[in-house]
């Protein structure tokens, strides 16, 4: 029986190992068959992943209704046995979806439309815009004739591409974002689906998320021992708290900085208000370099159209800058990474050379992630070796006694 159950063993081992090899092959010269099925299979859940996203940034809110309006009756189920009073939940649900309801009225009926016509003005003004840009190259060349017809020829030919790409991309998106927002086409019925049925897949999430919780951790209990359960539930915690930390406090901060950039700009009349301050909103996401990648090119559009307030824009995008910085931030986001500036910087580069925008947004809480693992990681054997885990314990240089010893 034994000599039997080694051989079932080790027939299940060969095959698993063929079956890996196989897989491997078909992966990187094959028809990448895994591949096309796993793309498959997270396209068909694709509205559980959106629902997921929703009801996971949706949290605290839920808990925040919960706990300032019915703190009462969630005492009270609590000591009746039960995890959630029904009532209570049913009611920061219906809440939490009116506030949603209301910023996307805003949304597709105040800002969308303001921002399509902005788009649309600036394709019109962009034969404007080069003559004037035209006309300041030629004034600081006009010495250097040469050069002079090196930088016409040139801008000649960036000016024809970009005409050619904002007609052709910039409008047509825009539309289509216009379309899909105010009520939808063939082209966007696949998007809408998912979204209406993912919004839903959300709500039960949020009315059910202890159960969930239970149900992975009773998971979680069945798979592994109790000493391996500790680690995992530790290391989830901790990965929960940089990616909540960082995602919904990143989000709520933009959202923060975009509004009060289209009240700013709106006070001081800014061409092309609702333009840059969704520009200067969304790039705001991404760390480090959003602040940059969303005040120059919307100073150096406001500049075509005029000097003057492109000089007080600027002014204003510094301080709006320097109160996210000091005060919006830190109170929002804290010390959510842990992260030192070059570490962010290299999970930003990295990030957005495999995922584009995306890669730069999430690679820093990734990128947090497997800071802190690896610095658990190492504290452990430093620690098992009796060693100091405290980094300034290596500062200092080798003593002359272990270096001999060492010789």
């Amino acid at each position: 029986m034994k000599d039997k159950n080694n051989a079932i063993r080790w027939g299940l081992t060969v095959f698993a190992t063929v079956a890996a090899i196989l897989l491997f092959y078909d992966t990187l010269f094959g028809r990448r068959v895994l591949l096309n099925i796993t793309r498959q299979f997270l396209r068909a859940l694709q509205p559980v992943i959106i629902g997921g996203l929703l009801a996971y940034l949706l949290a605290p809110a839920i808990d925040f209704i919960e706990d300032a309006l019915f703190s009462g009756r969630l005492k009270k189920a609590r000591e009746g046995g039960k995890l959630i009073s029904r009532g209570a939940r049913a009611v920061s649900l219906v809440l939490v979806w009116v506030m949603i309801g209301l910023l996307l009225y805003l949304l597709g009926h105040v800002l969308l439309p303001q921002l399509y016509q902005s788009v649309v003005q600036l394709v019109s003004s962009v034969e404007t815009y080069y003559n004037t840009v035209s006309g300041w190259v030629e004034r600081l060349l006009e010495s250097n004739p040469e050069v002079e017809a090196w930088v016409a020829a040139q801008m000649d030919t960036f000016y024809e591409t970009a005409t050619a790409w904002l007609k052709s991309e910039v409008i047509s998106r825009t539309q289509a974002l216009m379309i899909a927002v105010s009520g939808g086409v063939l082209s966007t019925v696949n998007f809408l689906k998912n979204l209406l049925v993912g919004a839903i897949v959300s709500v039960y999430f949020m009315a059910t998320k202890e159960r969930c919780t239970a149900h992975a951790r009773k998971l979680t209990y069945s798979l592994f021992s109790r000493d391996q359960v500790y680690w995992i539930f530790r290391g989830a915690a901790r990965a929960d708290s940089i990616f909540a930390g960082f995602v919904r406090g990143k989000l709520l901060d933009s959202l923060i900085i975009g509004v009060l950039c289209f009240i700013g700009c709106s006070v001081l009349k800014m061409p092309y208000t609702p333009l840059v301050s969704v520009f200067v909103g969304v790039t705001n996401v991404i760390p480090f370099f959003g602040p940059f990648l969303g005040a120059i090119p919307s100073l150096f559009l406001i500049l075509l159209v005029n000097p003057l307030k492109a000089l007080y824009f600027l002014l204003f995008v510094l301080a709006l800058q320097q109160l996210d910085g000091n005060v919006i931030g830190p109170k929002i986001l804290g010390d959510s990474t842990g992260l030192s500036s070059l570490w962010v910087i290299i999970a930003i580069l990295v990030g957005g050379s495999f995922f584009g925008v995306a890669g730069m947004f999430f690679g820093v809480p990734v990128c947090a992630c497997l800071y802190n693992l690896v610095a658990f990681m190492v504290d452990r054997r430093l620690a098992e070796k009796d060693l100091p885990v405290e980094s300034t314990h290596y500062t200092a240089p080798l003593p002359e006694s272990e270096k001999q010893e060492k010789l």
